[in-house]
């Protein structure tokens, strides 16, 4: 399989990333109601999902050696396409309309059958996965986001503590997150399968901002059951500028 084309510009994979959002961006502050209540955001700062999977804004190898280029063809082509393509599926079966944004779902997901919740969280988690990712990142965050994270654990180490252990921790498979809440707070969140904390039915709910997919799909062919190996590499690929922008459209 062909590496897929690289992206121009940042900026041009964001509105790919955001195409149907953006054409609803007004539609209102009701947009993430049932599970960013009271969450600050507008429906217009928020990054908006659409329904079609985007294109990677970088080559399969480019993670290498942390995301080896198999794990990363097959988890983008196979995994991710599937969900992406099911949930286009469960729109048509439940007459969702696809030109709106995705979060619309998410946030009543609890309306919807089992097909949509598993392909509609599949679809958002990968989404924003590949977007808080790139080549020759990692370091530390700056600025607001940074002021975020020491204000709600403390120092970034602990948050890193807190974010390792809800991703070594998490049974079987699923997600971890950090999230935003009311007033700017950070939370650290997991949860299983395709959940994610936009949904109703998440034990915590909020803004996802990072997430990191602790499926073994997303590592096994590097890391076998290292998980916790896995876990640590991830830093050295989080694009912390693409973080800050969803903390900073998200409060």
């Amino acid at each position: 399989m062909k590496a897929p084309e690289k992206i121009n510009s940042r900026r041009e994979f964001l509105a790919n990333t955001t195409k149907a959002g953006l054409v609803v961006g007004m539609v209102g502050t009701g947009i993430l109601a049932s599970s960013c209540a009271a969450a600050k955001g507008t429906s217009a700062g928020i990054f908006l999902t659409g329904f079609a999977q985007t294109p990677l804004a970088y080559d399969y190898t480019a993670l290498q050696p942390h995301i080896d280029a198999k794990t990363m063809e097959i988890h983008y082509t196979k995994h991710a396409a599937a969900y992406a393509s099911n949930l286009v599926d469960a729109a048509k079966e439940e007459g969702v309309d696809t030109s709106k944004p995705l979060e619309n779902v998410l946030a009543n997901i609890s309306n919807y059958s089992v097909k949509m919740r598993n392909n509609g969280g599949g679809h958002y988690n990968h989404e924003l996965f590949w977007s808080i990712m790139a080549p020759n990142a990692g370091g530390k965050p700056q600025g607001k986001l940074m002021n975020a994270i020491t204000s709600s654990f403390g120092s970034y180490d602990n948050f890193v503590s807190q974010f390792e252990t809800a991703a070594k921790t998490r049974f079987g498979s699923g997600w971890a997150w950090l999230v935003v809440q009311s007033g700017s707070k950070l939370v650290v969140s997991s949860t299983p399968n395709q959940d994610n904390p936009l949904m109703d039915l998440a034990e915590v709910k909020g803004i996802p901002i990072l997430g990191l997919d602790v499926w073994e799909h997303a590592y096994y062919l590097n890391y076998q059951n290292r998980r916790p190996d896995y876990v640590s590499a991830f830093w050295k690929l989080v694009n912390w500028g693409a973080v800050a922008e969803r903390f900073e459209k998200s409060v």
